[in-house]
């Protein structure tokens, strides 16, 4: 399943839920599904500064696919990240760095997030971002032999 396909199936998801009760109950559901990670897994070089809750996450490059793990205190984080990371684990760090991530305005967690919970799933996207470019060189290296 490519990266829109994945944005898309998300929208569709999203669309069939009626109101905000609705969605953060989705959101929750995710969360639980999110397997706990252990306190080894909850180091400081993982978490994400500036969300409301705690929220660790990790990387992963194989071959040439970046995988995202994370984990929340608060089941509502847990659950906007396992989102995340259901769209953006398994893709090319160009595929993730080229995302415009509309589907985050389009399913409305803007509308029905608080503005601190809205900006933090905008701090993980950025850390997702930036793990993504962080790959890319790498594999840029590992290809070349020099970054481009």
């Amino acid at each position: 399943m490519t990266l829109q396909d994945k944005e898309e199936r998300i929208k569709k998801e999203f669309s069939f839920l009626k109101n905000w009760e609705e969605k953060y109950e989705y959101l929750i559901d995710l969360g639980r599904k999110l397997p706990k990670k252990s306190d080894k897994f909850k180091s400081e070089d993982k978490l994400i500064h500036g969300c409301q809750s705690k929220v660790w996450l990790d990387s992963k490059l194989r071959g040439k696919l970046v995988f995202f793990d994370a984990d929340s205190e608060a089941l509502l984080p847990k659950g906007m990240v396992a989102l995340m990371i259901f769209v953006y684990s398994g893709h090319s760090p160009f595929e993730i760095i080229s995302s415009k991530a509309n589907f985050i305005s389009e399913i409305g967690f803007q509308t029905f997030l608080s503005p601190i919970r809205a900006n933090g799933i905008l701090l993980f996207l950025k850390k997702i971002k930036f793990y993504a470019v962080a790959f890319n060189v790498k594999l840029s290296v590992r290809l070349n032999g020099k970054i481009s």
